[in-house]
């Protein structure tokens, strides 16, 4: 927190300012109720009164202008952190590779940024603020009923271990209690999140019911959660209150009885109430900051889990630069991987393939051959456990994986749209480009003429995941953007998988000029894209069981040539 805060240094001396006048004002009045007592009531002196309502009232606008200070500069402090702890947590986020998000929630994640920031803003930017002063509030009013009597403060001290044990016992329960009511919140982002955007799922299947009632459920965990929270912080205050007035009520007693026996001045007892009064409600509001500290505490620890994540892939210390211009030479030596998941089950084992510049290679198999995670490895979204891969003769291992990522445009066979309009989504791999460039993408992937009749054109927003869009809408748009990126290695993943076959036939045509110039690695099973490979590569189990020309292979009678005859088959 304090490496958030450092560089708002001067902002933070000026809330200390008002904090410390704002208190050292609050301490004073005590002095000033005393002096009406004794020397304007009781000595019948009416300058002196006069002068000392005077006083008192300067004091009260010091306070009120202290307090104004305080507050402003806390308040912008807690916004500030906040903002620059969102970033800094979405920076990191942004660093992590896929596999995290795969292991993880992203409703989890969502809430740390959203709710736990939230909580940390509350904390700095008000309960930290009264906490602190009403820590100087409590040390000034110990000292000034020290000075005022000896022995009533040590009656006060001798109640200070009773009033603090409550406060550490229930203190650390609301502590755990905290952390677990942010993760009731975060299942609650997780169930809105993936029931929401699987809404037409959920409807088709009839599924509401089950869902509202599993939604209810979660959302009566969250409940007892807080309840159970609110039932400490609530015995931890009214203890504390209890225990506090009742000393208060104590002194006040003695403190009577040294009035009436000549050993105490009517104003110096009225003062030690007065002192005393601050130091139980400080004492009394410090118990209730303390639970929000215990939350504040909960939500940290759980950024600072996230912020500890460290990337599994990551930039070596002195990273290889990658040749320029790139030629678009790739290797797989030998290349064994098991996913995280699957630590047993290798998805590619002993794989070696060599693809030269230019070359457009077909990956082909049946489901779970291997064909995508070639892909995951090349962009470094994982590492092999054994072997390596290079592209330009360079071990990607040894690359900056920004740098490697740059040499590649990817089609997915799911079509990744923003909530953005279509020229920003168009241009995401290429944020500098210019309108025309934007457009010329759109002409060449045939999507020109669908977004002309878009409401605004280039200009209209696609909706959130681009529901506003068919699929070989979609589909063409992140082909649109691949053309735009103009990168020396094009990853095609069932590119045209949702496109129908009018579609697919101008969008093959676009491809073609494009593939010509560019490395360019095809995992499809239609044999019309099949066929327009360089080399078709048959994968099955992780390894590679066939490699040739679409005639050499049909005439090998492999398991190219069964699944060929399964597709003919299956489209009559």
């Amino acid at each position: 927190m304090w490496g958030l805060i450092r560089p708002h240094r001067a902002r933070l001396l000026l809330a200390a300012t008002g904090l410390v006048l704002a208190a050292s004002a609050a301490l004073a009045l005590g002095q000033g109720l005393r002096s009406v007592i004794d020397q304007g009531f009781a000595a019948g002196d009416a300058q002196w009164l006069d002068r000392a309502l005077l006083g008192t009232l300067a004091l009260v606008v010091l306070l009120a202008g202290a307090t104004w200070l305080r507050f402003y500069n806390v308040s912008w402090l807690g916004e500030r952190v906040a903002a620059d702890l969102r970033r800094r947590v979405f920076d990191h986020l942004l660093s992590l590779p896929p596999s995290f998000f795969e292991a993880g929630r992203t409703g989890e994640v969502i809430s740390r940024l959203t709710n736990d920031t939230a909580q940390i803003e509350n904390v700095v930017g008000s309960t930290l603020s009264i906490a602190l002063r009403n820590v100087l509030l409590l040390s000034g009013g110990l000292i000034m009923l020290a000075l005022t009597s000896g022995r009533l403060t040590l009656m006060v001290l001798a109640g200070v271990p009773l009033v603090v044990a409550p406060i550490v016992l229930f203190g650390r329960r609301v502590r755990g209690l905290s952390r677990e009511r942010q993760e009731r919140i975060a299942d609650l982002g997780t169930h809105i999140d993936e029931t929401v955007h699987a809404i037409r799922m959920v409807q088709a299947s009839v599924h509401e019911d089950a869902d509202r009632r599993d939604f209810a459920a979660l959302v009566e965990r969250s409940f007892a959660t807080g309840i159970r929270r609110y039932r400490h912080s609530a015995a931890m205050i009214v203890m504390v209150m209890l225990l506090v007035f009742g000393s208060v009520a104590l002194i006040l007693w003695v403190g009577g009885h040294d009035v009436l026996a000549g050993r105490l001045s009517a104003g110096e007892l009225s003062a030690f109430v007065f002192y005393a009064a601050i130091v139980a409600s400080s004492v009394g509001a410090l118990s209730e900051v303390w639970g929000e500290l215990q939350r504040a505490a909960g939500a940290i620890e759980r950024l600072i889990e996230l912020l500890d994540t460290s990337p599994a892939i990551a930039a070596p210390a002195s990273p290889r630069g990658l040749p320029q211009p790139p030629r678009g030479d790739l290797a797989f030596e030998s290349v064994r991987f098991c996913y995280p998941s699957r630590p047993d089950t290798p998805a590619l084992d002993d794989f070696s393939l060599q693809v030269r510049a230019g070359e457009t290679v077909a990956l082909v198999g049946p489901s779970g051959a291997g064909k995508s995670t070639l892909f995951q490895l090349l962009l470094r979204f994982y590492d092999p456990q054994s072997g390596r891969i290079t592209l330009d003769g360079v071990a990607l291992d040894q690359a900056d994986p920004q740098a490697v990522r740059q040499h590649i445009a990817l089609v997915p066979q799911e079509p990744v749209i923003f909530a953005a309009s279509v020229a920003d989504n168009v241009r995401y791999a290429r944020p500098q480009a210019s309108d025309d460039e934007v457009r010329a993408a759109c002409v060449a992937a045939f999507a020109d003429g669908f977004i002309a009749q878009l409401p605004g054109g280039y200009d209209s927003p696609l909706g959130e995941r681009g529901v506003r869009l068919s699929g070989g809408q979609r589909q063409r748009i992140a082909i649109a953007r691949a053309i735009l990126a103009d990168r020396p290695i094009l990853l095609l993943d069932e590119a045209t998988s949702a496109l129908d076959a009018e579609s697919e036939r101008m969008v093959q045509a676009a491809l073609e000029p494009l593939m010509a110039s560019r490395t360019t690695l095809v995992v499809a099973h239609r044999l019309a894209t099949v066929q327009r490979a360089d080399r078709i590569v048959v994968l099955d189990h992780g390894r590679v069981v066939e490699m040739g020309s679409h005639v050499e292979l049909m005439d090998s009678g492999g398991l190219y040539a069964q699944l060929a005859r399964l597709q003919f088959i299956a489209h009559g």
